[in-house]
């Protein structure tokens, strides 16, 4: 059984999410949560909160079972562009140049490293 959960429109380029999505992508939980908290990035945030929603739609998902945090790992995490914010300042000699706020929707699939049987009905 997997679960995913996506965080939209966040406002942190995609390139900076990525490099910190491949460190943490098949680690367990315990381990990315770990990775997380001691990266120096300001981007781990939006990360971490994905991650938690992620374990949390799969413990819900489960439903009456309980499942420990060391049995789940990482299965997929991934970051793809959002709309950018397009803003502008003065440029050179009266010119206008164009800022790009970028923006992203990061996506943390997990998964159990046993199959989850359900007893009963």
């Amino acid at each position: 059984m997997i679960a995913r959960a996506v965080k939209r429109y966040e406002r942190v380029s995609p390139r900076k999410v990525k490099m910190i999505l491949d460190v943490i992508r098949g680690k367990g939980i315990k381990e990315a949560r770990a990775t997380l908290q001691f990266h120096p990035s300001r981007s781990k945030i939006p990360i971490l909160k994905t991650l938690n929603s992620a374990v949390a739609n799969f413990k819900n998902n489960v439903g009456t079972l309980r499942v420990d945090d060391s049995a789940l790992y990482v299965k997929e995490a991934k970051v793809d562009e959002g709309p950018m914010l397009k803003r502008w300042r003065p440029g050179f000699r009266g010119t206008a140049d164009m800022i790009r706020r970028r923006t992203c929707h990061i996506t943390v699939t997990i998964d159990s490293y046993k199959p989850i049987e359900r007893k009963g009905g």
